[in-house]
């Protein structure tokens, strides 16, 4: 196995780990296992290949799954992919890029990054509805596109990293804290 499926191997674990202390209510320990998956992301994205986007995006994710301020990652993820021609059309690359303004306060630029992200999946959709909302400030529609990733979730028969948890909507929710935007939708996907 090449070192960068090792590094993204490892940082799918830590982030499974990451997802249980939290499910556990073990903040410390999902802390410092977010933060170590947060990490095994990012070099596992400067080792790989062209395009492993998604690298950024699970970076993003665990650093504000952490607690930490998310803005150096932001800063990193921004400037990795400003040099990176193929992410003008990647709708991971504007997945990533949507978290990076959302982090930043950018409503504008996580409006546009939202729609880039349209078409790349079902579950693409659904975030780039909830971010868009987010950036609109529409809470409405943010509640609502929130619920469905949850329902997605319940649904769901296998997870990434091997744990039932709503990460996506997680990640979403603590981004519209500082917005007075919480959805606040209650599941056994979704840890309080």
């Amino acid at each position: 196995m090449k070192r960068h499926q090792e590094l993204l191997t490892a940082a799918i674990e830590r982030d499974g780990e990451g997802q249980g202390a939290l499910i556990a209510r073990d903040l410390p320990t999902a802390r410092e296992a977010f933060r170590s998956a947060a990490d095994l992301y990012r070099q596992s994205w400067e080792e790989a290949p062209p395009r492993s986007y998604g690298r950024l995006v699970g970076m993003l994710k665990a650093v504000v799954l952490s607690g930490d301020d998310p803005g150096s990652a932001a800063e990193y993820a921004r400037a990795a992919l400003a040099e990176d021609p193929g992410a003008a059309d990647s709708p991971t690359a504007s997945y990533a890029l949507a978290l990076v303004a959302l982090v930043e306060g950018d409503n504008g630029e996580a409006g546009r990054r939202a729609e880039a992200m349209r078409g790349g999946s079902e579950a693409f959709d659904r975030a780039s509805a909830a971010i868009a909302a987010l950036a609109a400030r529409d809470r409405d529609r943010y509640v609502a596109a929130v619920g469905k990733i949850v329902c997605d979730f319940e649904e769901r028969s296998a997870h990434l990293t091997g744990v039932a948890i709503a990460d996506t909507a997680l990640v979403l929710e603590r981004l519209a804290a500082p917005r007075g935007m919480v959805a606040g939708v209650q599941s056994e996907v979704l840890p309080a």
